[in-house]
């Protein structure tokens, strides 16, 4: 597996964390230019591109939630591994190894693999779960029935106010669930932040991604 990148550095500081972002478009320069115009703090921002989002950040096989829709994979583990075994070495090496810490963050359902990642690996100090597809079957069982890896610093949640409203039934599990599992990891001790958006899922998605990554990098 090849995963496709790009990098950014937003401020004058040499050594400062690293943000792993996975996208569905090519929209790195957007979110670097609006984490720069929102006043972000220093930071390297690495803008990833699954190949297929349903395969590469689903946690396990599901079945599809429109009726032609696809179904879900299970790739997001093997996806996690190549992102720290080989993609974050690769770009650490670029960077000449000034990057101080580690974050990951996702809009919808790479919002979803950036909570589960924290169940798979020990590199991410905190993440950003941006509109996040939570209504994924099975995962809020999953959240509360395991240990992340280790705890995060920082987990910050978002929706849109409505998000929820819509007639799909496992959609509309979403601010519930959300609640739910911030409301969890809040109750074991871990920063956490739930900010409601105006609007649907598609209402400014990259600047509800920009202000996670600009709170949990505070």
């Amino acid at each position: 597996m090849s995963i496709p990148y790009e990098i950014f550095s937003i401020g004058n500081n040499e050594v400062k964390p690293l943000v792993i972002v996975n996208v569905f478009e090519k929209d790195g320069e957007k979110l670097f230019k609006i984490l720069s115009d929102i006043g972000c703090r220093d930071c390297y921002l690495a803008v990833l591109e699954p190949s297929d989002w349903q395969i590469d950040l689903s946690p396990w096989k599901s079945k599809a939630v429109f009726p032609k829709g696809d179904d879900f994979g299970e790739g997001a583990d093997n996806y996690i591994k190549e992102i720290c075994e080989n993609v974050v070495p690769e770009i650490d090496e670029k960077l000449n190894h000034n990057v101080s810490s580690y974050y990951i963050a996702g809009y919808s359902f790479a919002g979803l693999f950036a909570l589960y990642s924290l169940y798979k690996t020990d590199m991410f100090e905190g993440a950003v779960c941006a509109s996040g597809s939570l209504w994924f079957s099975g995962f809020k069982d999953y959240v509360t029935g395991h240990k992340m890896l280790s705890k995060p610093k920082k987990i910050y949640f978002s929706l849109g106010d409505r998000e929820s409203k819509t007639k799909n039934p496992v959609m509309r599990t979403v601010d519930d669930r959300t609640r739910s599992i911030y409301t969890f990891y809040k109750d074991n001790g871990t920063e956490c932040i739930y900010e409601m958006n105006s609007g649907n899922h598609f209402t400014e998605t990259t600047l509800r991604l920009a202000k996670g990554i600009k709170w949990i990098l505070l």
